[in-house]
Formats: structure tokens, sequence, C-alpha cells
């Protein structure tokens, strides 16, 4: 059996890292953040809410999961009674704080113990949930058996390429890596014909390490940098990458040999099947927050509220309320990288000036600071701490990232009520540098910063969170949906 931990030798290309290291685990995620897929959702309308209505969840206005397979609840069509009652247990053992026992579901539920052991019986041959070790208390009876997401069986497959790189990751139930591979390369101003099959070529190399370890894709979610369809099937535009209107899941239908749309897979190309039941795209920086959610919610036991903002060669963000990504009504909020600073200053990629990106991306950064376009967020750090005119050059630029940040973020904090920032990308290494400047800047431009209580912190997931939010949302589909993993009676 293969490694489940070590990508194969990748071709001849661009700078290429993989492994998931020894524990498979990444930024801290194990069964704490991944069962926060329960009971609240991960996003609402990660890609915005444009969907019709009988697909939201009835309060929430979140969508529940990709399109091809949504989940609908009682009210939407008509459930069988099993079906309803194995979501509801589901979603209690995902989202309790402790692994509860069938006698916990039961008291929880309102169900009868027996009714609960049938369904836990369904979700254990599903490979859905596992058992742990029997408890023994105080109490007559029998040990309470605590029941846990299962490791190493259903999977989520996230992909992400951006400017600088390109990555895949596949997590199981319990928020383990069971594969990962990260491929160094320059795809500014790139063919979207000549990346995407590079990218194919490497989830399917990803997904069958996935395999060979055991494990089922469900599903595939890629990240991209720019604006997406609520149908989450088609890149409208990416100012970085230079891609405008690109049907994302046809070509790599195409460039991998498969059937013209990924729906036809049952028929079409094993190859893409391995894909799982599904192929949505979505933006990074919210897929990115997904991930930066969970692990602050898992380590802090609450939900959490805050503005998450990344550098890449761009930046992007997005607002997370009480725990779920709140993309807006057809998923293009965040896009802070292009809010005018100074409407005069120099001119944007996107075509219009002054924006957050002219001062504060990565490639801004840089070139402030006289280094080369490839160097990375610690080597500009190191050069801050040089006490000659390379250090002070480097100091300033920080410090105008920092100032142009501050601005940004103090509308933001103005119009969302949020004054917890989260940095992530590029960052998180400059968050101590940059933390003075944006919190003077909040300080002086947030009309209510006298009663606020300022947050300026970094996420500690530093590898591609983005495709680690990918993997979870595509999870999220073993949730929703759970009768459909269950294997039928013959």
């Amino acid at each position: 059996m293969t490694d489940p931990t070590r990508s194969p030798t990748p071709p001849p290309g661009p700078g290429h890292v993989s492994g998931a290291g020894p524990t498979g685990r990444l930024g801290g995620f194990g069964p704490g953040p991944v069962a926060r897929l329960g009971r609240r959702g991960i996003s609402r309308g990660l890609t915005g809410n444009g969907a019709p209505q009988e697909d939201l969840d009835a309060g929430s206005g979140r969508r529940e999961r990709p399109p091809h397979h949504r989940a609908q609840r009682p009210g939407a069509r008509q459930e069988t009674l099993r079906e309803s009652n194995l979501l509801l247990i589901t979603e209690e053992i995902f989202s309790a704080a402790e692994p509860p026992s069938r006698a916990d579901l039961s008291i929880r539920t309102g169900m009868t113990r027996s009714t609960v052991s049938r369904l836990v019986d369904d979700l254990l041959a599903a490979g859905i949930v596992r058992e742990g070790s029997p408890i023994v208390g105080g109490t007559r009876g029998r040990p309470a058996v605590p029941l846990h997401p299962a490791r190493g069986t259903l999977a989520g497959l996230g992909v992400e390429i951006n400017v600088d790189f390109m990555a895949a990751r596949v997590l199981d139930l319990t928020g383990t890596a069971l594969a990962e591979e990260l491929i160094e390369g320059d795809f500014s101003a790139s063919d979207p014909q000549e990346v995407i099959p590079q990218i194919g070529e490497m989830a399917l190399r990803v997904a069958r390490q996935a395999a060979e370890a055991g494990a089922r894709v469900v599903g595939t979610v890629m990240a991209l940098p720019g604006l997406v369809t609520a149908e989450e099937d088609h890149l409208m535009l990416a100012p970085n990458l230079g891609w405008r209107d690109v049907d994302v899941p046809r070509l790599m239908c195409r460039s991998l040999g498969g059937p013209e749309r990924l729906s036809q897979l049952p028929e079409g190309s094993p190859r893409l099947a391995e894909f799982g039941d599904f192929f949505v795209i979505a933006n990074e920086a919210k897929l990115a927050a997904l991930a930066v959610a969970q692990e602050f919610s898992a380590r802090e036991q609450e939900e959490q509220t805050f503005f998450y903002v990344s550098a890449q060669m761009g930046i992007g963000a997005a607002v997370v309320i009480d725990g779920i990504v709140d993309a807006g009504p057809r998923g293009w909020a965040g896009e802070i990288g292009h809010v005018a600073v100074e409407p005069g200053g120099p001119q944007c990629g996107c075509g219009s000036s002054g924006c957050l990106e002219v001062f504060a991306g990565k490639r801004a950064l840089l070139e402030a600071a006289g280094l080369e376009p490839d160097a990375d967020a610690e080597t500009l750090v190191a050069l801050t701490e040089w006490e000659d005119e390379p250090g002070e050059r480097a100091r300033q630029a920080i410090d105008r990232a920092g100032w142009a940040l501050g601005v940004a973020l103090s509308g933001a904090v103005n119009l969302l009520d949020v004054d917890d920032i989260v940095l992530g990308g590029e960052f998180g290494p400059l968050a101590d540098l940059l933390r003075p400047r944006i919190e003077q800047e909040l300080r002086q431009r947030v009309l209510a910063a006298r009663w606020s209580r300022f947050r300026v912190r970094e996420t500690s997931i530093r590898l591609s969170p983005a495709t680690t939010g990918g993997a979870l949302r595509a999870l999220r589909a073993v949730v929703d949906e759970p009768l459909r993993w269950v294997p039928q009676a013959t």
C-alpha cells in the first residue's frame, strides 16, 4: 500500500513540494474542526445565495452544499422518516463538543434507543462514523460507546490554482490529510487551456493516493482567486491570473479526456470519476476563511466572528459571522483588494487605480522593499532587521502596506461592525510588523473605535488553506445526505 502522506515523484517542471508530514495533519486540524461541519453548516452561500429559495435552509439563508447534490430538508420534498432521522443523527454526532453515545443521541433527539441503534449501524456501515473505546461509568448497564467521525473512509478533495502555485489536498472526515501536493510556478497571465490540464493531473494523483489508502473521494471543490458564478461552474474574472470567462469544469473534462460535462460521469471517464460525485469551483479567499473559521472555532470552543484578509499575489477577504462564511447574495463579497485607498494612486491590474493591492499586495510589497518578485515574506521580515538603507526601505514598504490595510479595513469595520481582523497568506508572517499601523488606522478611522476592542491576529494555517476549505466543503455532502452513502440492502 502506498504511503498516504507521500506524493509521487512530480513531473518535470517548476518547484514542487509534497507530503502531509509525519502525522498527516494540517494546522492542528483533527476531529474537533471537522466535527463542526454538523448543525451550523459551513457557509451562508459560499458563492452567494443565488439558488432558488427551496434550495436554502429555512431561516439560515445558507446554501447547504455544492449544487450537484444539495441536501433537501423536510418540506422541500417528501422524505422518508429514515432519511430525516439519519440526517438528524449525523448532524448530532458531527456537531457535538464531546463524542456522544447511542444513549446520548436518544436523549437529544427524542428517538427510541432501538431506532438510534439502527441508524448508527447504518452510519457505521457507510463509513461515516466509528465507535470509540467503551467508557465504563458508575451506573449499571452496558458501558457507553462514544461515536466519532470515521477515519480514512470518505474524503473530500480540495484543489487550488493561484498566481505562484497550484495545490491539492484530500481530507477525511476527521480532518486528517490523506494526501497532498503543491507545485510552485508562475501562473500570472497564463493560459487556462495549458494550466487546467496540469491542475487536473495533479488532482488525480492526489485522489489516487487517497484511494490507495482506502478512502473514497465524495467530491471536489476547486479554489480560484476571482469571481465565480453562483452556479459554481464558471470563472468570471481572475485578474491576477489573467483569466476571464472560463468554464473550468468543461475545460477540465476536455483536457482529461472525459465527457463534455461532469454530470455525465456515470457513463464517462473513470479518471474524472476519481474526483467524486461533483466538481465545483469557489472563490479562494472564501474557502480559506472557512478553514480558518473551523480552526479558530475548534481551538476556542465557540463560533468565531471575524474579517479574514489574505495576501497571495492579490488580496482577498471574507467575513465570517458566528463561524459561517457570508459571501453575499451572489458570492462576490470580500473583494477588499480592489477597494480604493487612494483614488489617484497607481494603476491596478483590475483596470482601476489606487486599489489596496497596489500598496499591500505581495508584488507591490516586494517591489517597494527592493526584493525580487519570487522572494517570500520571511525574507522581507529578515530584511527589516537590517540597520541600513535596504532595511529602512523594507520597513517603509511594510508601513505603507499597514497604512493601506488600515484604511481599507477601517471601512470594513465601519460597515460590518466586526472588530476582529485575521491576517492570512503572505500577511501571516508579517502580522507583527503590520499590526501597529493597522491598529493605528483603526483607532483613527472607525467611528466606534472608542468603544471597540480591536484584535489583529494571524492564522496558523500556512500551506494553501483554500485547499483545506475546499475539502471541508466537499465533505459537507456526507453530513447533508448521509443516506446516499449507506450501502443498500441486497
